[in-house]
């Protein structure tokens, strides 16, 4: 998934590179969610276009993954071997829950990144993403003031002491998971969640998510908007009707899109 608004990509599987075209040059960051092929395979093409075509060399390119993720680090290793000579800098970090990456700041506000634990296959570590606005907002004694008492205040005891910082979750992204937790996708603008069953009774072992699934969870935590993705082939034929059956019954009343399968998914 390429989100423009941070020139940063979650995920990068086989081809990213080709998809992305010209934006390959203007990704900055790439944050992997856990270490199978599908999710990590066009990282070794990234890398080299960004080497090798016509563009802007310069720019320095960061790959963040989850801390402990053997596969994803010993493809990374790989690359770098292969890679000894490249012309911009690679910069590589393991994150663990509770860290975070900066990725955009303008005065005191500030857009960040952060992971959470997500439940996929037991052999490998997993991660969905939260991204957060830092922002700030007037004390709850001095939001009822007229405007120019709150000038006032301000002038006399400065802007720190009458504002309180608070974040607000724009996207919350589950990578491939079972149901993510009510805390994790909470008040979120956006829940980008993998739907790989649109027929709860087509699930085989317990490392994916049911749409109904994600549909009661999107309405327990309150999120704005849901988009379902990672959805089965199998469901190319019936992807309309089998969403709007479990709107239908789940009863939700927020916009609810998703990405087909075969089709190439852009988040501007």
């Amino acid at each position: 998934m390429y989100y423009s608004p941070d020139r940063m990509l979650i995920d990068c599987g086989e081809g990213a590179s080709t998809y992305l075209g010209n934006k390959s040059f203007a990704v900055k960051r790439v944050f992997i969610t856990h270490g199978h092929a599908d999710h990590i395979a066009g990282l070794w093409g990234l890398v080299n276009t960004r080497n090798n075509a016509m563009g802007d060399k310069e720019k320095e390119l960061e790959i963040y993954y989850p801390k402990g993720g053997r596969s994803v680090e010993e493809f990374i290793n790989f690359i770098i071997k292969v890679n000894s000579n490249l012309k911009y800098n690679l910069k590589i970090k393991a994150l663990a829950v509770g860290e975070e990456v900066i990725l955009h700041r303008t005065g005191a506000a500030q857009r960040v990144i952060r992971p959470f634990k997500t439940h996929h296959t037991i052999s490998e570590e997993s991660f969905g993403y939260n991204i957060y606005e830092k922002r700030k907002r007037l004390k709850p004694e001095y939001r009822n003031l007229e405007q120019g008492e709150i000038l006032n205040f301000i002038k006399k005891l400065g802007r720190d002491a009458v504002t309180v910082e608070y974040e607000h979750k724009i996207l919350t992204v589950s990578g491939d998971a079972l149901p993510i937790s009510v805390e994790d996708a909470f008040e979120t603008d956006l829940l980008i969640h993998e739907s790989t069953f649109l027929n709860e009774n087509d699930r085989r072992g317990n490392n994916h998510s049911s749409i109904k699934e994600v549909l009661k969870l999107a309405k327990l935590a309150h999120a704005k908007t849901v988009i379902l993705y990672h959805i089965s082939t199998r469901y190319e034929r019936n992807i309309r009707r089998l969403v709007s059956k479990a709107i239908k019954e789940v009863e939700i009343e927020i916009p609810v899109m998703y990405v087909h399968p075969s089709k190439i998914f852009t988040l501007n």
